[in-house]
């Protein structure tokens, strides 16, 4: 029976089944909420973690927030431990704009995320954004004075 409390947004409607949805919300508010804890949020609740999840992928609209890509919402649940091992690279490559939820804050506070894709998570890891948007800046500026193979040119 479908989730009124965490009903699947409309934009998944074709993308995934609400059992999947509900699935992946469950276990990411209890993730998140483990980290938290291990950072000395002892307020962090599932159920106050799965409220602000929810409404980070409903405001998402299906978008990465920090590069607007659309993010593979058919991805969720799917990652297969076995074949990363065995495809290394690879595989992960895959997985770019699998959805995944990054802290506003730094998990010692209220629950407040964004969602974005696993590429986009992985290379902000902790930073705050002006801290992930200074070092974005940086890589582009080198990459603007360097040498680099013309292929590689912006």
């Amino acid at each position: 029976m479908p989730s009124t409390k965490y009903s699947l947004p409309a934009f998944l409607q074709d993308r995934c089944s609400d059992e999947v949805y509900q699935r992946w919300l469950g276990r990411k508010a209890k993730t998140h909420v483990k980290r938290d804890r291990a950072r000395q949020n002892w307020t962090a609740t599932p159920e106050e973690y799965k409220i602000a999840i929810h409404k980070a992928v409903v405001n998402s609209g299906g978008l990465d927030q920090y590069t607007g890509e659309s993010l593979d919402w058919n991805l969720i649940s799917t990652y297969d431990n076995e074949k990363s091992k065995q495809e290394r690279r690879a595989y992960k490559r895959k997985f770019a704009n699998l959805p995944t939820v990054d802290h506003v804050g730094d998990g010692t506070g209220p629950a407040d995320f964004v969602i974005c894709g696993w590429r986009t998570n992985d290379c902000k890891n902790d930073l705050s954004l002006a801290e992930f948007i200074e070092f974005c800046r940086a890589v582009l500026a080198h990459c603007d004075q360097t040498l680099l193979p013309r292929d590689f040119r912006l």
